[in-house]
């Protein structure tokens, strides 16, 4: 049997945690013995890890990562590269907010030998017209810049072979915040074997986002000076 991490990073979700875990930890049966569910969750101020830790009594192959970054961007790279480490087959990377449907997961799973990626599509978006639209831009900076067309650059809904993706992962530092759009340009880029299919993406029913449209467009330009950074060395 394949083995499978599924992982998340996760900030200040007590209200959302514990129903994430109950929904996702059972696609890990009929998976190698050294399948995980891992979160990464360093600098919640809230009851997310004292959750995290309690579950662990139930869901004995629940592991946390708690020395990590504390962004975004940061965890979901400690994520990957703890699933490299480990010699895992495949990284499913979803976000522990509970706006991703664990009932999609199965057609992903089906689909791994044919690809070596497998993205989701947010074709409809429950939290807002203004990050669908952040998203388009996103998109529409990715042809200008590497000549690519993908329909959905960042979604939190992706299966990746562990020994494609570790072709990618040292050009990230450890503090970078975007590494999924970038993961999805590589693979558009380099004509991994990809593809992608539709997910449903419904609005918060707990917690508050940590990133807002002034968050949203201070990234946004760093991005584009990454974007340059990342070209120049893909020409080399």
């Amino acid at each position: 049997m394949d083995s499978l991490y599924i992982v998340m990073p996760a900030y200040n979700e007590e209200g959302n945690i514990e129903n994430v875990i109950k929904k996702w930890y059972p696609l890990l049966e009929g998976k190698a013995e050294e399948s995980r569910l891992v979160i990464a969750d360093s600098g919640s101020s809230d009851r997310t890890h004292e959750i995290l830790t309690e579950l662990q009594k139930e869901y004995p192959k629940l592991e946390i990562l708690a020395d990590t970054i504390k962004y975004h961007g940061p965890k979901v790279i400690a994520l990957y590269n703890y699933a490299i480490d480990n010699n895992i087959d495949y990284v499913f990377q979803t976000d522990s907010d509970d706006q991703t449907n664990p009932d999609e997961f199965a057609l992903f799973w089906k689909l791994r030998e044919r690809y070596d990626g497998v993205f989701g599509n947010r074709t409809v978006r429950g939290d807002g017209k203004s990050r669908a639209f952040v998203e388009k831009v996103v998109c529409f900076l990715l042809w200008i810049f590497f000549g690519i067309k993908v329909p959905d650059a960042n979604a939190p809904f992706r299966l990746l072979k562990c020994s494609v993706l570790n072709k990618y992962m040292y050009r990230f530092k450890e503090d970078y915040n975007l590494p999924n759009i970038m993961i999805t340009t590589f693979y558009a880029y380099y004509g991994e074997k990809g593809c992608f299919k539709s997910i449903s993406f419904k609005p918060r029913t707990a917690g508050v986002n940590s990133i807002n449209i002034p968050k949203i467009v201070k990234i946004g330009i760093k991005a584009i000076w990454d974007f340059c950074k990342f070209k120049k060395d893909m020409n080399r």
